[in-house]
């Protein structure tokens, strides 16, 4: 795949994943514009999120039936109706349906990263994938930029309003830009795609992989859904636009982790998972300076933003290169993880916020780092040959488990 079709597969990814996110430096405002009390903020992002868990179950098993691309396109055009509805709305309840509507369709994601795994090389893979999903992480922090900037013109509705006109564009350009897939293999049909998704959860490598994602997006959900709260008040008191400057440190450090996908391609996808899972909690040490430092909190951000997409990409390359027959039902399967973690992060770090201030978030969300480094580690520490019955496990010499069939081909997996 050349580079400008990855780009384009990496902004449909970032524009998807903004009509959640876009909410996050607004909070206050939209909030109060709706009626909705301080402490109950946190779940104008986190129905979203709700509804992006519903989608990973109901939506992302068709990838792995229909013509993805197709999908993608249809998926764009239906959570541009969401955002409308959004931007519309005159009560909660109204906003809070449109942003459930985007948030089940966003799973585009997940559908994208899949279409962009399968039309890759095997041995491009990890690069594509860690191209593609740049794009969320560009879209999540990106977005707080952008909303920021947009809000102090046109306020938050007119954010929700370009991220329509973004969505209905990309609807009508991927399906002329991106190549067709070639699959054969295909499951019989959607029933028996929804079905097989239950049974990854008994896998080792995506239960742990998928509950390291769970903290690690609890954590990060615990810094971008509560960080407006104590900027906006004393005594930094900034506006949307400066809270939303926030996300360019968090670009940096996601873009720095751009090499995560040549070194899961190269077999170090476990050493990067441990390592950056350190680094993540080690973040919250500065980023809990925020109430004397803005300085200590960008640095905080930039590593915390590195770590979490190191994990990410290494994460979803693993399950991956495990399960190549079903890219978009273990990928989707995965992102239930995230999103239960990040609808956590969203609602806890808010009511913690309301009690504890900005210390009691930042225990939060560097507990949270520490639970995912602790999955890690006990997975480490178990023995290989537990990781698929009926299966010899090998160590590769990158440290990783291959698991292998007897006189079959080998694939890396826990």
């Amino acid at each position: 795949m050349d580079v400008w079709r990855r780009l384009l597969l990496a902004v449909v990814c970032g524009v998807a994943v903004a009509s959640i996110y876009a909410a996050q430096p607004v909070l206050e405002p939209m909030g109060r514009d709706l009626g909705v009390p301080a402490e109950l903020t946190g779940w104008i992002v986190a129905t979203g999120q709700v509804g992006y868990l519903a989608g990973l179950v109901l939506l992302v098993p068709l990838g792995d039936v229909v013509d993805r691309r197709r999908l993608i396109a249809a998926h764009l055009a239906i959570i541009a109706v969401g955002l409308i509805l959004t931007a519309s709305a005159s009560a909660a309840w109204v906003a809070f349906a449109g942003l459930a509507a985007a948030g089940v369709f966003a799973v585009v994601v997940q559908t994208t990263v899949a279409y962009a795994a399968s039309v890759s090389p095997p041995a491009e893979r990890g690069r594509t994938i860690g191209v593609v999903t740049s794009g969320v992480v560009v879209g999540i922090l990106g977005a707080r930029v952008v909303t920021g900037a947009l809000a102090e013109v046109w306020g938050w509705r007119g954010v929700y309003a370009v991220l329509t006109v973004l969505s209905l564009g990309l609807a009508a350009l991927v399906p002329l830009v991106l190549p067709s897939e070639e699959r054969p293999n295909r499951p019989a049909g959607y029933g028996r795609a929804v079905v097989s998704l239950g049974g990854l959860f008994g896998r080792r490598i995506f239960l742990t992989r998928g509950l390291i994602a769970f903290f690690l997006f609890a954590s990060f959900g615990t810094l971008w859904s509560g960080l407006s709260l104590p900027l906006a008040d004393t005594p930094w008191q900034l506006s949307e636009s400066q809270i939303g400057m926030f996300g360019i440190a968090g670009l940096v450090g996601a873009l720095a982790a751009a090499r995560a996908g040549r070194w899961a391609d190269a077999g170090r996808a476990g050493q990067v998972t441990g390592l950056a899972l350190t680094l993540l909690i080690l973040s919250w040490a500065a980023i809990a300076q925020l109430p004397w430092s803005l300085w200590l909190l960008i640095a905080g951000i930039v590593v915390l933003d590195l770590a979490v997409q190191a994990v990410h990409v290494s994460n979803q390359h693993m399950l991956v290169a495990a399960h190549p027959d079903r890219t978009s039902g273990v990928i989707g399967g995965y992102m239930v993880f995230y999103s239960l973690g990040s609808a956590l992060g969203a609602v806890a770090t808010t009511a913690v916020f309301t009690v504890h201030g900005w210390t009691g978030a930042g225990l939060l969300g560097a507990g949270f780092a520490a639970c995912g480094l602790a999955v890690w580690a006990i997975d480490r520490r178990l023995p290989l040959g537990s990781a698929k019955s009926g299966a010899h496990v090998v160590v590769d010499g990158g440290g990783e488990p291959v698991i292998g069939v007897p006189g079959g081909s080998g694939r890396r997996g826990r």
